[in-house]
């Protein structure tokens, strides 16, 4: 899956439905599932004869899936509490607050409002610090293990 493929997904699945205890519970699940993914890939760097290749690949796949599972709960999030933040957000507005989130930027155009829309963002920025720190920390720890046990091969 690519990132196009999972773009495509983000806008063309039905989201539906409210910010209730399912929508918490998919977001949970979907973080648990993006650190199953991670583990997985990191597993696959290690074993690969190209190390470096797998690891852009790994962190090309992951890095879209996080923004975009962020993205689908502030939509969500979003047309359940219209005032949840400073304004309505549509698919396209809720991937660019992630961006602007994990990015660290912070434009300040959009901003969470209501209390579990600045809850969300909370875990997001907590969740990005783990993604950009430990997963790119991990996965360069990876690619350089993965060229040692290499090199040391006949």
């Amino acid at each position: 899956m690519n990132i196009t493929v999972l773009v495509a997904l983000y806008y063309l699945l039905p989201l539906r439905g409210g910010w209730d205890p399912v929508a918490i519970l998919l977001l949970v699940v979907g973080l648990l599932a993006f650190t199953a993914l991670a583990c997985w890939q990191l597993r696959s760097i290690l074993r690969s004869r190209y190390p470096a290749v797998r690891a852009i690949e790994a962190l090309a796949l992951s890095i879209p899936l996080f923004l975009t599972l962020f993205a689908s709960t502030y939509y969500l999030l979003s047309q359940a509490e219209p005032g949840a933040f400073t304004e309505p957000m549509n698919r396209t507005d809720a991937l660019y607050f992630t961006v602007t989130v994990f990015a660290t930027v912070g434009f300040g155009d959009i901003a969470p409002t209501s209390p579990a829309a600045r809850i969300v963002a909370t875990v997001q920025m907590l969740a990005d610090l783990l993604v950009l720190g430990l997963l790119v920390r991990t996965v360069y720890s990876a690619v350089e293990h993965g060229q040692r046990h290499r090199g040391s091969r006949p």
